[in-house]
């Protein structure tokens, strides 16, 4: 009997100090989300005049969870799921997934940086799109670059992808993913890329690498076949450089960008898209925003020291916040292509029947 009482009261004291730690240990979930919606003119799609009711003019309508556990020691276990969808109809995004947006786990360290795992972006998202003038939401994705080759519209995101990302040293960050073709052919369908930025003061530099062998192969890949671009087949490697930056002058932010993407094709020709932006976004009052850029698109085929294609595209817009987190946007965009094509401005659901487009939007985004 008493060899018992010795045991249990063992147990009781593990017990307790387990709960103790568990009651200890600090952790957070919080659900948030996104929903915007507006109407749509674009003077020219398929030849025709359209008014539409779009939804996720500004940011991709979502909703999501974000959670954190305090290990101890400087350490985190942290996840995401964010879910996407179509606020007009209901409808999920990304192919249909529950959390096509973003899906990850991971672990961060103060000292060490963080690494995750699961369906995220990559270098050239995290690192360029704040700079881009429709990708940071100074204007709505209509500003983005034709075709979003550099995929800062977020036409594709990676599956199958570990990430590590140091921590900010001297405003200094950088990370490196690599996402897994899941399959016995090691190298098709898999993709990497490496980012950099620095932050400091008024001064934000960023620069980015991404590669995709075999892209949208299959559906079990880096790349899914049903979340890929649809304008180029047979596209055997895509690779994305980018690099770019802002400067903050009183209530004025100035910035460059460049990004190219090359495709390789499986006939052995190849196609380059470069897109150079420049742009502002200046800050009336603390409740009212201006924003421009100007872009200029490029597109060189196989062997070609001349572009075969060219794009100018202008945007411009307003931002009214009526609180934290709800503001109301008008946006004009004017795309003009050379001769030999049709414009098409970025995130509209055609192309113009000629070689100039033009779009406007009003609309309201709230955030909770």
């Amino acid at each position: 009997m008493k060899q018992q009482g010795w045991w249990m009261a063992a147990a009781g004291a593990g017990l307790g100090i387990a709960f103790a730690g568990n009651v200890c240990a600090q952790s957070s979930v919080t659900l948030y989300g996104i929903v915007d919606s507006g109407m749509t003119y674009t003077n020219n799609l398929n030849g025709h005049v359209a008014w539409q009711a779009t939804s996720g003019n500004e940011q991709g309508a979502r909703w999501g969870l974000i959670g954190s556990e305090d290990l101890g020691g400087g350490t985190r276990a942290l996840f995401k799921l964010e879910n996407g969808f179509n606020l007009e109809t209901g409808a999920a995004g990304q192919g249909n997934r529950m959390f096509g947006r973003q899906a990850w786990v991971g672990m961060s360290n103060d000292r060490w940086g963080n690494v995750t795992l699961g369906r995220q972006y990559n270098a050239a998202q995290d690192v360029l799109a704040p700079m881009q003038i429709g990708a940071s939401t100074s204007l709505t994705q209509y500003a983005l670059h034709p075709f979003d080759t550099d995929d800062l519209n977020n036409t594709f995101r990676t599956d199958n992808s570990v990430k590590y990302a140091t921590p900010s040293l001297a405003g200094v960050q950088a990370s490196a993913m690599y996402a897994f073709s899941n399959s016995s052919a090691f190298a098709r369908n898999r993709s990497y890329s490496l980012g950099v930025s620095y932050a400091h003061g008024p001064v934000h530099l960023g620069a980015a690498y991404v590669r995709l062998d075999d892209p949208a192969f299959d559906t079990g890949g880096a790349i899914p076949s049903d979340n890929y671009f649809s304008f180029l087949k047979g596209i055997v490697r895509q690779q994305i450089w980018g690099a770019g930056g802002t400067y903050e002058y009183g209530d004025a932010t100035f910035g460059l960008l460049y990004t190219t993407s090359l495709f390789s094709l499986q006939t052995g020709a190849s196609e380059r898209f470069t897109n150079y932006e420049a742009n502002l976004r200046y800050r009336f009052t603390p409740a009212l925003w201006f924003a421009f850029g100007e872009t200029y698109t490029q597109v060189h085929e196989t062997g070609s020291t001349t572009p075969s294609l060219h794009y100018l595209q202008t945007s411009t817009g307003l931002q009214y916040y009526l609180s934290k987190r709800t503001d109301v946007y008008v946006n004009a965009i004017y795309q003009r292509a050379s001769s030999n094509t049709v414009a098409a401005i970025e995130g509209l659901s055609g192309p113009s029947s000629t070689r100039t487009q033009v779009t406007g939007v009003v609309g309201i985004r709230h955030k909770f």
